[in-house]
């Protein structure tokens, strides 16, 4: 029995809020929900939190929590009106000294202070995600930067601001991302992502402070930011996921350098035994269509031919029509995508030495999954280690991440092609081990006799780092 391996993640919000539809996205198979913290309360996300981990348990099928912190978002101020039209070729200043409600088609205040020290004429400034561009003329008595609008149009209230190439100082972590923090760790998510780092220091400080918080929350780093390409290795290696937030790094990079950043922070991330997400417009239209476009299933199929473990759904899901539907037509699109040969075949580290025996073991099991008749792989894992190493290689086999730690399943739900189990060994005879693994496959309804699994263990419970064996069982009646 073949599994859809590319994870979907949907976001949680009004739309995901109303009666049933939750749990209607649980059948249609979402494996990790997103807390955006850019909107509503802390009680909002707590509530939100509670029904994942209730339908978690009442269905058996452990979906995992990512917690999304807001960072430093700059953006201009409000508008009398709301919203105004620029022209092209029009003035138009930004102004850190304007009310914060008294924009109009001449000017805007702004949030961001540092800006007037961070810009110098010829700065490319794009606003809305790129909508609107303005070139900046000068910066007058430190605070106002004056413009000349280049692409024109509607511009409202609250729009964030980019530069083009990148460059502004802001740090990642806002004081409300340190306090959003608190709750995280009250929710006790699987996994925090930090916006717009620049380097692995950001990411390092997002550590401490969690850990500080008492949260066990893995590390996802939003790669938005132009210099944090130029670092990515680094920032890849501090954390424990990278996300490709196509929307500020398409912004800040140009959208024509956009499918090569996304294809090269896929490949890097595989490489070094990371989880990758890929996420912003995946479905776009289907916040308002019941169907998506042929260029978005493109994107979907090419982002898991690219070897992506997890497709995101934003506001398709939190505030879009059809929540459901959106999810059912991304599994509809996995299910085709991952039949081609280009997705189950690998050449994943086959020139490589291993540093580590469970490593090793990793690498073994799947090679042997992929050369022989095999059904599937049955790793115990205290960590997650082995099976994130196993998800590094194409195939179709599903690898069923067996553990007692509920860190450890909660982290496994982003690995493409693992699938989390809860199992204790402990007061358990080492010859019943293999017995318990396969009854608990069978009771999922993943078995038939005949069917030959590789399991792969520790002799010691509790000790990580502890995978020393692969055993080949074959199943009875």
């Amino acid at each position: 029995m073949l599994l859809r391996r590319t994870k979907i993640l949907a976001t949680l919000g009004p739309s995901t809020d109303k009666p049933g539809v939750l749990e209607e996205l649980f059948d249609a198979g979402i494996d990790v929900v997103r807390l955006n913290f850019s909107h509503g309360s802390a009680q909002d996300h707590i509530d939100r939190a509670n029904r994942v981990r209730e339908l978690s348990k009442k269905t058996g099928r452990r979906v995992g929590i990512l917690a999304d912190l807001q960072g430093p978002k700059i953006r201009i101020e409000r508008f009398k009106e709301n919203k105004v039209w620029l022209d092209e070729g029009q003035d138009f200043a930004l102004d850190i000294n304007l009310g914060k409600y008294d924009g109009d088609h001449t000017q805007v205040g702004i949030s961001y202070e540092p800006l007037a020290r961070e810009v110098k004429p010829g700065t490319r400034l794009l606003l809305d995600d790129g909508r609107v561009v303005l070139d900046v003329v000068n910066v007058e008595n430190g605070t106002r930067v004056n413009t000349k609008v280049v692409v024109g149009g509607d511009l409202s209230n609250n729009k964030g601001i980019n530069l083009l190439g990148g460059g502004l100082s802001a740090a990642a972590l806002t004081d409300k991302d340190k306090e959003d923090i608190k709750t995280i760790a009250v929710i006790q998510a699987d996994y925090v992502a930090i916006s717009f780092p620049r380097t692995a220091d950001d990411m390092h400080e997002a550590r401490a402070l969690l850990e500080a918080a008492g949260s066990y929350a893995g590390l996802v780093a939003k790669i938005e930011r132009a210099e944090a390409m130029d670092v990515i290795d680094d920032i890849i290696m501090a954390s424990d996921a990278i996300m490709v937030a196509r929307g500020d790094l398409g912004v800040e990079i140009g959208d024509a350098n956009l499918p090569a950043a996304q294809k090269h922070l896929i490949k890097r991330s595989r490489e070094l035994n990371r989880a990758v997400i890929t996420a912003t417009q995946m479905m776009e239209s289907m916040i308002e269509n019941p169907i998506p476009t042929r260029a978005e299933v493109f994107d979907v199929a090419n982002a898991i031919v690219d070897g992506t473990d997890a497709i995101m759904l934003s506001a398709e899901t939190a505030s879009g029509k059809h929540p459901v539907k959106t999810v059912q037509a991304m599994v509809r699109i996995c299910w085709e995508t991952e039949k081609q040969p280009s997705v189950t075949h690998s050449h994943h580290r086959m020139t490589d030495s291993f540093s580590a025996i469970d490593e090793a073991i990793a690498m073994s099991a799947m090679y042997m999954a992929n050369h022989t008749k095999i059904s599937g792989v049955a790793s115990l894992t205290e960590s997650g280690s082995t099976p994130l190493w196993m998800s590094r290689i194409n195939s179709n086999i599903p690898i069923y991440a067996f553990s007692s730690h509920e860190k450890t399943l909660g982290r496994v739900t982003l690995y493409r092609g693992v699938f989390p189990i809860p199992f204790s060994r402990e007061s358990m005879e080492k010859a019943e081990v293999n017995k318990a693994i396969i009854d608990k496959l069978r009771t999922r309804g993943v078995v038939n006799k005949g069917d030959t699994y590789i399991i792969t263990k520790g002799d010691a419970t509790g000790h990580q780092g502890g995978t020393n064996s692969l055993k080949v069982v074959t199943v009875e009646d």
